[in-house]
């Protein structure tokens, strides 16, 4: 014992001794900026003693170690598709995160917490009086002009008692420090705050990159501010088992990855304006069997987008009727719409009058020093201190009529911009605020193997609970690439940081799993959104279409590798191969000089064809983007490397069998995705919907393949070539030794109840699928969609393969289309007539 004890510490010193080294390799050159508060280095030059402890840990794992942990988190960020969007721009970005959390001392965060419980709690009474008896106004603490002035006070919610009683439930302060290292509001975000969602995938993606540490460090859990969250709402409805939905712009919104995830994280349904409906005063989600309550929105559309019929009339992403709901206390919406309000700069030179006004207390947390120009003194005092201040919009995040950035530093004004400023503070002062120039304190970021100081800004989130306002223990934290930011905005060369508010103590392991051992057993949903049904059934069909095309593009190139071009029958199958190809807008139809592997390459790879198997992919991507909170992970990184497979670079002229072996690829992608989908996806509403788009699709690709290449006049090779489009060759071999006929080949394409790949296959599982779905009508009569199906796969099974012709394959895919069309318009297109159809079913659930 002592011998081993004496062997070791040799060997722990030197750990240590090394660990020291790389410390000091880190934060050699690392120097705080003038005049500015940093996380890691104190006033007097010493290292804080929580970053050090962090420091000293993460030095102990070795230099290896730590980039082997840090290229896994940038791995599970690619594969998770943690993303967003920048304003402006249609692709998304793989999200940006830090290798340095922010980290925040016990003591800090009790400062903070408590200023941010004290700063909603007092905005939320400024709202309600606002919007109620008006006596801050009336009484002069307010004046009218901030007020009304603001774009974001809505008429509409005058009077207007909110469902569940607050007018927010869910808000953020953007705050970070001044020079004395005292904690400041930069910003109030009361619309619709984002970055929660992010801040729990920064959570998920660094606790598993550094584990070890994340315990050590005793950083305090997110989980139960989400869980009181969630319980605020459900409280805030007036049904004891309440539908919570969470109100999406769409896709294309900056941040749908983070609604996506959240809906999912919380349980709630995602869900977008069309699919919405309000009648009689109450809100529905339109599902395929039929509409249902929705009690309580949380909504991430703003609130001039909010109701077209009460708000912008051009909008297309909001409920028509929403105000009407709230008003009639049937629909709580978490913001209550004119929230916004409080966002105002204007507001911001108020709040320490107020706060003392309505609360009878100073201001915990101060907001930087703000003078309105609507008021005669404080216009005045910004004109004559124009160089210390910068200007900013009162009611706007930018500045009124101005496509610039969001706020003026007067000091660094040339003469022309300077007397335009002052011109239109003193044409319409009302419009501006001036306000105390900002400097951003620093917080270490990791770069180049060695830790800097940039600045960032901490975003708070706050949540109206049960039992009170409850602060999330961390929050959304940005950090700029450029040392003396004063604003940051992500996609403007901007990191996330993950935030670690740390415990005096070991931190109790929590989650969302409910406690409750009387939860009730659920199997099935009704809930299916309209839109999330049309959405599967298009990303099912796209997957199969893209598919077909690779098994063309496939069969092309095998025929030009293996045919003899001297074989008539040869070139008129390669003929045949090139006009299904221009027919499924694969390739163009003018190019009669190209060879037939250019065809290949272009029907693989062009994003100017349509049908090519690429556009197709990204069309598959896009429908998959909109069923985020729906898919699984591997799922998605399966669709993603579908993309990536038929885009993956060829040479500068690509053989057939670069070509094929891309191709190849591809469908070996897509054969692991159908894989995946068959044996993961759960057999309910969705999944029906998922197999019966692939059925359809495949159903009317069997048929256009038959009649291009099993018409009256095929010969062998045509025959052979359907076969190998229809996956079907060894089935065939195995079961007749005689070679192709026309007839054998007709029935196994068209008729064979066993081939998976035949027409008739395809229809009778649609039919069996439209068979487990609800009905809109109890009265036992089949949907439309039902009798064609039903109707058409009798045909099928009781034809003969000798009897059939071209007109009669041209019937069949006539009418899957048909049917297509009466699925879509059946469960994807419903409208608030059927709401008067439901009264009287539980009061639709």
């Amino acid at each position: 014992m002592a011998t081993n004890s004496s062997q070791a510490t040799p060997t722990a010193a030197k750990a240590t001794a090394s660990s020291s080294n790389k410390l000091e390799d880190w934060v050699r050159d690392y120097a705080p900026l003038p005049g500015i508060h940093d996380e890691f280095i104190d006033v007097d030059g010493k290292s804080r003693p929580h970053w050090l402890r962090f420091l000293n840990a993460l030095a102990r794992s070795g230099g290896e170690e730590i980039s082997r942990r840090f290229v896994a988190a940038d791995r599970r960020i690619r594969d998770m598709g943690i993303s967003h969007r920048v304003y402006g721009e249609t692709n998304e970005r793989p999200w940006p995160l830090s290798r340095m959390p922010l980290l925040i001392s016990s003591a800090d965060w009790q400062e903070i917490s408590t200023g941010i419980a004290q700063r909603v709690e007092l905005l939320e009474r400024v709202l309600a009086d606002v919007y109620g008896p008006g006596a801050l106004v009336s009484g002069g603490d307010l004046p009218a002009a901030a007020v009304a002035g603001s774009p974001e006070y809505l008429h509409a919610m005058r009077g207007v008692t909110p469902p569940g009683g607050k007018w927010l439930r869910f808000y953020a302060a953007d705050i970070g420090r001044g020079p004395d290292g005292r904690w400041w509001v930069l910003d109030d975000r009361a619309q619709a705050p984002s970055g929660s969602g992010y801040a729990l995938e920064n959570r998920l993606v660094l606790s598993r990159a550094l584990p070890n540490l994340y315990r050590s460090m005793n950083v305090e859990r997110l989980a139960p501010f989400f869980r009181e969250y969630r319980a605020g709402l459900r409280g805030a409805a007036d049904r004891t088992d309440p539908r919570i939905c969470l109100l999406t712009p769409g896709p294309y919104s900056e941040t749908y990855f983070e609604q996506a995830y959240l809906a999912r994280y919380l349980g709630f349904l995602l869900v977008e304006g069309e699919d919405l409906v309000v009648s009689e005063g109450k809100a529905y989600v339109r599902t395929i069997a039929g509409l249902r309550r929705a009690d309580v929105l949380w909504r991430r559309v703003d609130t001039d987008w909010c109701d077209p019929l009460e708000a912008n009339a051009a909008s297309r992403i909001g409920l028509p009727g929403m105000f009407e709901a709230i008003r009639g206390g049937n629909l709580a919406v978490a913001n209550m719409p004119g929230s916004g309000f409080v966002e105002a700069r204007a507001l911001l030179g108020f709040l320490p009058n107020l706060c003392k006004r309505i609360l009878g207390e100073d201001l915990k947390l101060p907001n930087i020093a703000t003078w309105w120009c609507g008021q005669p003194s404080e216009r005045e005092r910004v004109l004559g201190n124009l160089d210390q201040l910068a200007i900013s919009g009162a009611f706007t995040e930018g500045l009124p009529g101005a496509s610039g950035p969001g706020r003026l530093v007067g000091a660094e004004l040339d003469s022309t911009q300077r007397a335009a400023i002052v011109s239109a503070i003193e044409s319409r002062g009302v419009d501006y605020v001036g306000q105390e120039v900002v400097r951003l304190s620093t917080t270490p970021v990791w770069q180049d193997d060695k830790l800097v100081p940039r600045p960032f800004v901490l975003r708070v989130y706050a949540a109206a609970t049960p039992d009170g306002w409850h602060i999330m223990p961390g929050g959304f934290c940005r950090v700029s690439d450029r040392p003396d930011a004063r604003a940051i905005y992500m996609g403007d060369g901007a990191r996330s940081s993950d935030v670690w508010v740390l415990a005096d103590k070991p931190v109790e392991m929590t989650t969302l799993l409910p406690t409750n051992d009387s939860i009730k057993i659920v199997r099935l949903l009704g809930n299916l959104p309209s839109r999330a049904a049309d959405n599967l059934f298009w990303l099912a069909r796209y997957l199969e279409r893209a598919e077909a095309t690779l098994r063309l593009v496939r069969c092309l190139c095998n025929r030009l590798i293996d045919s003899d071009p001297s074989i008539p029958e040869a070139g008129q199958t390669l003929d045949r191969l090139k006009r299904l190809l221009i027919a499924w807008g694969a390739v163009p139809s003018d190019t009669p000089d190209a060879t037939p592997t250019n065809l290949a390459v272009a029907a693989l790879q062009s994003l100017e064809q349509y049908g090519s198997a690429l556009s197709i992919a990204q069309a598959a991507r896009r429908a998959a983007s909109t069923l985020r909170e729906r898919l699984s992970q591997d799922v998605w990184r399966l669709i993603g490397r579908l993309e990536d497979r038929i885009g993956e670079t060829l040479s500068a002229q690509p053989s057939e069998s670069e070509a094929l072996d891309c191709a190849d690829n591809a469908l070996g992608t897509i054969a692991a995705l159908s894989g995946l989908i068959q044996e993961n996806v759960n057999r309910v509403a969705g999944w029906n919907f998922l197999d019966i788009g692939r059925r359809v699709e495949r159903g009317i690709n069997t048929c256009r393949f038959t009649r291009q290449f099993a018409d009256a006049g095929a010969t062998a090779e045509s025959l052979d070539v359907l076969l190998d489009l229809i996956d079907s060759q060894i089935t065939y071999r195995s079961r007749y030794l005689t070679g192709v006929t026309l007839a054998t080949v007709r029935d196994m394409a068209l008729l064979d109840p066993y081939n998976p790949r035949s027409l008739g296959f395809q229809v009778t599982r649609i039919d069996e699928h439209l068979s487990s779905l609800p009905a809109l009508q109890p009265d036992g009569v089949l949907d439309l969609p039902r009798r064609l199906s039903t109707r058409l796969a009798a045909e099928i099974a009781t034809e003969e393969a000798e009897r059939i012709d071209m007109k009669k394959i041209l019937s069949f895919e006539q009418r899957l289309a048909e049917l297509a069309e009466a699925i879509t318009t059946r469960y994807f297109l419903q409208t608030s007539s059927h709401a008067h159809q439901e009264q009287s079913s539980s009061d639709l659930l």
